[in-house]
């Protein structure tokens, strides 16, 4: 049995390029491709892949989120990053979503095709130029402050700090959340709080910071 391999990066040159590479593999078979983290999670519904290679800071709806939720919807459905970020934040926070691998955009081709045989059999890729920044950050002291009160924002809040990030208003923000602009407002009005942070300029530094977001995405 092939692995069934969906791609998920808001970039189309990247996906035609890893198309172009996966489909050199006899093992793996590519499903498809899609270039945000809610389109991601309708298409492993509807397309039922054993591996999803998801980048990590994608407008919208990041990777970090989008993994986070198919690990709750669809748990048999592993998950590889591929990324252009080496910071241990967007490692951890990629692993801490239960993700079987974390490889890097400008590493060897054959990196990613190890991480996704790993991953359908349910174990761990690194690419090695993190591998040792992972483990000395698991093994430090846990940071206080704004960047620890991370763990503390709930699915929808980190969605709408994303957002507010990327400079849409409440009405855009709760269109695209198809929810109130009230709850969106209640959402942020709790950013706020549990994060000490105020004004929008803080609040995109902070999303930046975690991986939410990026100048790139």
């Amino acid at each position: 049995m092939k692995i069934r391999v969906l791609l998920v990066d808001d970039h189309q040159l990247m996906r035609e390029g890893v198309v172009a590479l996966l489909s050199k593999a006899p093992d793996i078979e590519i499903v498809g491709g899609v270039c945000d983290g809610r389109e991601a999670l309708d298409a492993a519904r509807t397309l039922s892949p054993d591996v999803v290679v998801m980048d990590v800071a994608m407008p919208g709806l990041n990777g970090i989120e989008a993994a986070r939720r198919l690990r709750i919807e669809y748990p048999r459905i592993r998950v590889v990053a591929l990324s252009m970020h080496s910071d241990a934040r967007y490692v951890q926070h990629m692993l801490e979503t239960g993700a079987c691998g974390y490889v890097l955009k400008l590493g060897a081709a054959e990196e990613l095709l190890q991480a996704i045989r790993a991953a359908s059999q349910g174990k761990t890729f690194l690419s090695p130029e993190i591998a040792g920044s992972v483990v000395q950050r698991s093994t430090g002291a846990v940071p206080q402050g704004p960047d620890s009160a991370y763990n503390s924002l709930g699915a929808r809040e980190r969605e709408v700090l994303q957002l507010v990030a990327e400079g849409k208003t409440s009405g855009e923000a709760a269109k695209q959340m198809h929810i109130s602009i009230k709850t969106v407002e209640t959402h942020r009005r709790n950013i706020v709080q549990k994060l000490g942070l105020h004004g929008t300029a803080e609040l995109t530094k902070y999303a930046i910071r975690q991986g939410l977001t990026s100048l790139e995405a």
